[in-house]
C-alpha cells in the first residue's frame, strides 16, 4: 500500500474543499520541514517546537493523524505514488492540507504543519525516521521501542523526543524497511538485517525476543562519504600513513582491518579500496551491501538468509568459495566473522594477493587469536600452530581503527605482520597513536608516532612500482592533536 514506484499516482488527485486555498497560505508563509539548530537540555532536537500536551492530548492527536491518513488513503492510489516526484508530494500537500482543515481542530500553524509534514512523511517515507534521517550530522539512530529514540552525533549518544504511536506503529515502518529489499521480519523471523537506499545498515528485532518491543538500529555513512582528506582533517590518521597504505594496496599485500563495533572498520575498508587499480577485477563479499568502491569492474555479491521454511541461506563462505572460481584480481570481504575465514586465509595464500577484509578485535594481538577461534568454526581439527603459519603466510599488514574516548575515530596503529618465530606470531607496529590524555570536553588526545622500524616487505612494494620514502618511517612525532 506504501509502496513508491513509478508511474499514474492516483484515480484522480482531488483536492477538497479548502485544500487551494490552504496550500497556498502555506506557501506563502514558506512552509516546510522547521528544524531546530540546537538541542536543549542535552536532548537532541531535529524537529520543529512540538506541543507539550498531556497524554490525553498526544492520544487525540495520534488518533487525528491516523483518521487522516486513512481518508488519504482512500482519496490515493498511494502504491503508484513517486515519493521522488516534487509535484506529486506538492499536490498530496494540498490534499492533506485540506483534509487537516476539515478537522477543525484547534491548532496553531506550528502544530498544524507538524501535522502535515508527519502525516507525509508516513505516506512517502519512514514516518518520525523520517526527520532524522535528513540531518546530515547524525552518523546512528537507536529505536528502544516506540517511545525512546536515541541518536549518537559526533560520537556522542543524545535522546531525542521522536516517538512512534505504538508498537504497531514501529512494526509498520520496519516492513517498509525490510520488504523494500525483499526481506520480512515477523514471529517466524524476528530478527533482520536491512539497508536504505542511501545504503544505511538497518539491524531489526522484535517481540518475543525483543522484551520491550520492537528495537532499531541504523548505523549511517551518509551523503557524502568520508574521504582520506577527512581522514586527515579529522585528524584521524597522517598524510604518511595514507602514503605507505596506498602503497601497501597498489603492492597488492593482504591487509586485515580490526577494531570494535563502530571503529570506523567499514569506513577504512571502502577508503583502502579506492587505491585498486581500475584494471583489477574486484569481487566484493557482504551479508549487507555497504561497500561502494569506485572501480569500473567490480562484482557485488551479498548473503541470503534462510526463507521461512528455513532453506535458500546462502553464506558467506559459500560467496567466497564461488568468487574463487570468478577469475577475481582482488577479494573484498566486508567481514569475517565464523567459518569463512580459513577461505579467505587459503584465498589470500593461493594467489588472490592484494586482497583485504576485517574482523572484530580489540587490538592486534586479540586479532590473531579471534581467527584462530573463527577458523576452529570451520569442522576441521587443526593444530594451532598450522593455523598460526596459515595466518602469518596470508596476512602483510594489519590495521587497527579504534573508537577513542569522547568519540574520535583513529587508525591507531599499522602494523607488519613478520612471520612466525617457534610457534608465535612476530608482528611490529611501524605507526601508531600514542594516548596522552582526556581533554575538558571529555575527548582523547595524543600523538601519531613513527616507530622507527623499516618494513621488511618494502622491497616488494617496489618491484610492483609503489615508491615509498624511507624517510617515512623514521622515528618521530608525525602528529599532534589540539589540547
Amino acid at each position: 500500500m506504501f509502496g513508491s514506484s513509478k508511474g499514474t499516482p492516483i484515480r484522480k488527485l482531488r483536492p477538497v474543499p479548502g485544500t487551494q486555498r490552504a496550500g497556498d497560505a502555506l506557501r506563502s508563509e514558506g512552509a516546510g520541514r522547521l528544524q531546530s539548530s540546537a538541542p536543549t537540555g542535552g536532548a537532541a532536537t531535529g524537529v520543529m517546537d512540538r506541543p507539550k500536551a498531556s497524554g490525553e492530548k498526544l492520544e487525540q492527536y495520534y488518533e487525528m493523524k491516523t483518521r487522516i491518513h486513512r481518508k488519504l488513503v482512500e482519496q490515493l492510489d498511494l502504491a503508484h505514488l513517486n515519493a521522488d516526484d516534487d509535484s506529486i508530494r506538492a499536490q498530496v500537500r494540498e490534499v492533506v492540507t485540506g483534509l487537516c482543515e476539515q478537522e477543525n481542530a484547534l491548532l496553531n500553524y506550528n502544530e498544524r504543519l507538524r501535522l502535515i509534514n508527519e502525516i507525509l512523511d508516513e505516506t512517502f517515507g519512514l514516518g518520525p525516521l523520517e526527520i532524522l534521517l535528513a540531518d546530515p550530522s547524525i552518523s546512528d539512530i537507536l529505536v528502544n521501542g516506540p517511545k525512546s529514540v536515541y541518536v549518537e552525533r559526533k560520537g556522542r549518544l543524545e535522546k531525542t523526543d521522536i516517538q512512534f504511536r505504538d508498537n504497531s506503529h514501529l512494526m509498520h515502518v520496519i516492513d517498509k524497511i525490510v520488504s523494500a529489499i525483499g526481506r520480512r521480519c515477523d514471529e517466524v523471523s524476528p530478527m533482520v538485517d536491512a539497508r536504505l537506499q542511501d545504503g544505511s545498515r538497518v539491524n531489526a528485532i522484535i517481540p518475543p525476543l525483543a522484551i520491550d518491543g520492537p528495537s532499531v538500529s541504523i548505523r549511517r555513512f551518509g551523503k557524502d562519504p568520508i574521504t582520506w582528506d577527512d581522514y586527515l582533517g579529522f585528524k584521524s590518521c597522517t598524510q604518511e600513513m595514507v602514503t605507505f597504505l596506498e602503497a601497501c594496496v597498489i603492492g597488492r599485500l593482504n591487509i586485515l582491518i580490526v577494531g570494535g563495533t563502530g571503529s570506523g572498520k567499514t569506513t577504512l575498508l571502502n577508503n583502502l579500496s579506492s587505491f585498486i587499480p581500475v584494471t583489477d577485477r574486484v569481487v566484493t563479499i557482504e551479508d549487507a551491501a555497504e561497500l561502494s568502491l569506485r572501480q569500473p569492474h567490480v562484482v557485488r555479491l551479498e548473503s541470503r538468509p534462510a526463507n521461512i521454511e528455513g532453506k535458500g541461506r546462502i553464506s558467506i563462505r559459500e560467496l567466497l568459495i564461488n568468487s574463487l572460481r570468478m577469475r577475481p584480481d582482488r577479494i573484498v570481504v566486508g567481514e569475517c566473522r565464523g567459518p569463512e575465514t580459513l577461505d579467505m586465509l587459503q584465498a589470500m595464500n593461493t594467489g588472490h594477493d592484494g586482497s583485504l577484509t576485517t574482523i572484530h578485535a580489540n587490538n592486534t594481538r586479540d586479532a590473531v587469536q579471534r581467527v584462530e577461534t573463527m577458523v576452529m568454526m570451520a569442522g576441521f581439527d587443526l593444530p594451532l600452530k598450522p593455523i598460526r603459519q596459515q595466518f602469518a603466510s596470508a596476512i602483510d599488514l594489519v590495521v587497527q581503527a579504534q573508537r577513542l574516548t569522547g568519540g574520535p575515530r583513529k587508525i591507531v596503529s599499522v602494523t607488519e605482520v613478520g612471520g612466525m618465530e617457534g610457534d608465535v606470531i612476530t608482528m611490529q607496529d611501524l605507526f601508531s597513536f600514542e594516548q596522552e590524555g582526556i581533554d575538558s570536553s571529555g575527548k582523547a588526545y595524543g600523538s601519531f608516532v613513527a616507530t622507527g622500524i623499516r618494513p621488511q616487505f618494502i622491497d616488494r612494494l617496489r618491484a610492483a612500482g609503489a615508491h615509498v620514502d624511507e624517510g617515512i618511517f623514521e622515528r618521530r612525532v608525525l602528529l599532534t592533536d589540539d589540547k
